[in-house]
């Protein structure tokens, strides 16, 4: 059983006893798998035209909290219910699950059966359909950066996320030694995926201890962010079947180096020529990467906030770190916020070095879609590619230093709201203003120790 299945053959391996589990789930804000675990032979039967789901699903933050401010529900209008719709073009094997299925669902307003804006997916089917009005199709690819530990979950929580121990204990950058030590684990997870329906290209250790790399072929944008969900809830479940942890949290310790999700992406024609490349221009870069590509610096602030959603995302933009600082682009150099690969070529592409492990990638690619489109629509010229040690570079613009800068930028930003709609960008400013007003109520380990003594 091998890849994306349609809906018929479904119906064969449920008569045929060779699943019975559908997982029915949508994609929540923090690009999670929210739903229903469905006998199968129910869902094939009923459940594939529609079920429901609260409304607090699209209007709760990491720890399922109902903060209120939120204009689509609240304890006031009762928080009703969502039509969760099967996308049945989506329904694949989770072979690391026995005799288990998925589909994902598009989410539906209950009375009038419209798409709820809010809903990631659809955010990012909007950007994808405005692409497509002007003759193009988006290609895009996420790295999944993580660090695996010793301990599972559960042990780990109940000691109070105290004395992490990576499975590694080097600095594992390409290291097949070492990774070999992590095959366990590694190795079902790339196989695992591929029966899934993945194109997975390779794992590689990252430039920490117990920091794996998972990168996924090229696909189209819609493609991308459901192979980005999917892989990365797998790796917490293969994680979990192996009696390890696997964390996004993009920086686990002051220490340690963060995990990012760098977005590689370009446009092609809706005839599949790539729209990036002319070899007669300067490193091939057609006119219309250059305007989309001097949208995207031009945004970057208005959209910071959907590559780094938390106050721990923030932690991870640190000088030479490989984690950019600063909104500039570069010729194939690891140190500024985008960077041109494959100059020259039909690959040209460029590659947003903002985003974090924890970004939920629909969101983080419809904003960066959005950001292009306005520098296509401008047609905005696109400066001069910077050069060596970016961190250095005194005159370029910073990337948004917190949340608060991020979500005070979002707030503000014309062109999101043109874009996505006030309703959506107003939505996520709230669960942006939550994260602040969570943190900021919290004592930490840090104030603690720091001036229990001595203040």
């Amino acid at each position: 059983m091998t890849g994306v299945v349609s809906f018929e053959k479904l119906k064969k391996q449920v008569a045929a006893h060779e699943i019975d589990t559908v997982l029915v789930c949508l994609v929540d804000m923090q690009g999670r798998l929210m739903g229903k675990r469905f006998h199968a032979r129910n869902f094939v039967e009923h459940a594939f035209e529609e079920t429901h789901c609260c409304n607090y699903l699209l209007a709760t933050d990491l720890e399922m909290a109902t903060p209120d401010g939120y204009a689509s529900t609240s304890w006031e209008s009762g928080y009703g219910d969502y039509v969760m719709k099967p996308d049945l073009s989506t329904i694949r094997p989770m072979p690391w699950l026995e005799g288990t299925a998925m589909v994902l669902c598009d989410v539906l307003d209950h009375h009038t059966h419209k798409e709820i804006p809010h809903s990631p997916r659809a955010v990012l089917k909007k950007q994808v359909a405005r692409l497509a009005e002007l003759g193009f199709a988006a290609q895009t690819a996420t790295e999944l950066e993580f660090f695996l530990f010793e301990k599972s979950f559960d042990e780990i929580r109940k000691s109070g996320f105290r004395d992490l121990e990576p499975i590694s204990g080097y600095n594992e950058d390409y290291h097949i030694l070492q990774t070999t030590k992590e095959e366990a684990i590694m190795r079902p997870l790339r196989n695992h995926l591929v029966a899934a329906g993945l194109p997975i290209e390779n794992t590689k250790g990252e430039a920490e201890a117990g920091q794996e790399e998972l990168n996924i072929r090229y696909s189209p944008a819609m493609d991308c962010a459901e192979f980005h969900t999917v892989a990365k809830h797998a790796t917490k479940e293969i994680a979990w079947l192996n009696g390890r942890a696997a964390t996004f949290l993009p920086k686990w310790h002051h220490d340690r180096v963060g995990s990012s999700s760098h977005i590689h992406q370009s446009l092609w024609t809706l005839k599949g020529k790539s729209a990036f490349f002319d070899a007669d221009k300067d490193l091939g870069m057609s006119d219309t990467m250059r305007h989309y590509v001097a949208g995207l610096l031009k945004f970057a602030p208005d959209y910071t906030y959907f590559m780094a959603p938390y106050i721990n995302s923030y932690k991870r933009f640190a000088k030479g770190t490989f984690a950019p600082t600063k909104v500039t682009w570069s010729v194939d150099n690891r140190t500024s916020g985008f960077r041109l690969c494959g100059a020259g070529t039909k690959a040209i592409r460029m590659e947003c070095r903002v985003g974090g492990s924890d970004i939920n990638p629909y969101l983080a690619i419809a904003a960066q879609l959005a950001a292009g489109i306005s520098g296509l629509e401008e047609k905005l010229e696109l400066a001069a590619p910077t050069r060596g040690d970016v961190y250095r570079d005194k005159k370029a613009k910073d990337i948004p230093t917190n949340l608060s800068v991020a979500a005070d930028a979002l707030r503000k930003s014309k062109m999101l709201r043109e874009a996505m709609g006030d309703e959506v960008i107003d939505h996520y400013v709230r669960a942006a203003t939550w994260e602040q007003e969570e943190f900021a109520r919290i004592v930490t380990d840090y104030e603690v120790a720091r001036g229990f003594e001595r203040a």
